[in-house]
């Protein structure tokens, strides 16, 4: 029976049909999120929090947040806390966040704490690389896992009950400064840099708005001259993000993930002329045994003698040709009629590259 290699293929059909604006495939220079990040006490667990002899920064954490309220604890004190966890918090500001704008966090444990489920975030401030406070959390937590124990030790665990969530659970305090509105020329970064597709994002940019206001940089950059004042250039940048282009083809590329078996294969893969042939041995070996026993009242004795028999056996696979420039449909036919399995798939392809015929960079992932 034959084996169907599963393939993914991606053909670029005729010229316009996936064309692209240029937000879907590039991003303004300087305008971005920011990553935060945070510490804090999540309370009000039902027994589930951390074991605090076995993590003492919680209890510090939770001695120096009492303190605040003017509550201090007799030196020596030793508190079992069970329905309190040590958290950290991570969240996304997005560029030109605003004071008073919300923002989601994830909160997750960084102790024992086995759930934190029905708990709440006491109010933590969220920081940048830089140090400074953005944002200030709290709220109660959404968790998606759960977790139970019987009373003879067994237990169940669905999803990660220890990470959280509070969706608009930050407020920004702070805004974070970009150089859009400095009257500088703004820069479109393309996702994949690709000298082809830089090229034809100015040129669509000059077709519109006239000769020399945008200018390809590199294979990743594209400057178009801008208006100085902010209000005309947010309509400006509204007007440019919605210009349709045609981003250039990918490289030929082969990627394959040795883990999965996936192998992607794109359009523009060529073959040289070249032959390969598929086989494989299959060995058997099976163990019997002949007893030989003496006569009735002879007196010999009892012999086991063993019987190896050894089949090997090989697939007849024929050797197929690829004729000169032989397209990604040739490929596939020819490795499917075969009966190559993914791993067979793999190395023929790495063979093929080692030959030099196989005419694109091929990827393992």
């Amino acid at each position: 029976m034959k084996k169907i290699i599963a393939v993914i293929v991606f053909v670029l059909l005729a010229p316009g049909v996936f064309a692209e604006r240029i937000k879907d495939i590039a991003e303004v220079a300087g305008v971005r999120p920011n990553q935060l990040i945070g510490y804090g006490l999540v309370v009000g667990l039902d027994g589930t929090g951390d074991q605090t002899t076995q993590s003492p920064f919680t209890t510090q954490s939770f001695n120096n947040m009492l303190k605040q309220f003017g509550i201090t604890l007799p030196e020596g004190t030793r508190m079992q806390m069970k329905n309190v966890a040590a958290v950290m918090i991570q969240a996304e500001l997005p560029a030109f966040a605003k004071p008073g704008q919300k923002l989601d966090v994830t909160v997750n444990s960084v102790s024992n704490a086995k759930s934190l489920r029905g708990g709440s975030l006491l109010m933590s401030e969220l920081k940048g690389i830089d140090g400074n406070t953005y944002a200030v959390a709290q709220g109660s937590l959404v968790v998606g896992g759960f977790g139970a124990q019987g009373s003879d030790g067994s237990s169940i665990t669905v999803n990660i009950p220890s990470v959280g969530r509070i969706p608009g659970g930050a407020f920004v305090e702070r805004v974070v400064p970009n150089n859009f509105a400095n009257g500088q020329p703004i820069v479109f970064n393309l996702h994949h840099p690709d000298f082809t597709t830089s090229n034809r994002v100015a040129k669509a940019i000059n077709d519109m708005l006239g000769p020399e206001v945008a200018m390809p940089m590199d294979a990743v950059s594209v400057r178009v001259t801008a208006p100085v004042n902010p209000a005309h250039r947010v309509d400006f940048l509204a007007l440019l993000e919605n210009i349709e282009v045609q981003p250039g083809d990918e490289p030929a590329r082969v990627v394959i993930n040795s883990r999965t078996g996936t192998i992607v294969v794109g359009e523009h893969v060529r073959v040289s002329p070249v032959a390969i042939t598929h086989g494989s041995l299959t060995v058997s070996i099976s163990e019997d045994y002949d007893v030989s026993q003496p006569n009735p009242f002879g007196r010999g004795e009892t012999v086991v003698t063993p019987n190896s028999e050894v089949d090997i056996e090989e697939e007849l696979n024929p050797m197929f040709k690829f004729s000169p420039g032989a397209t990604l449909e040739d490929i596939v036919r020819s490795i499917n009629d075969v009966g190559a399995s993914p791993a067979d798939l793999m190395a023929i392809l790495e063979a093929l590259k080692q030959s030099g015929a196989l005419k694109a960079d091929l990827m393992v992932i």
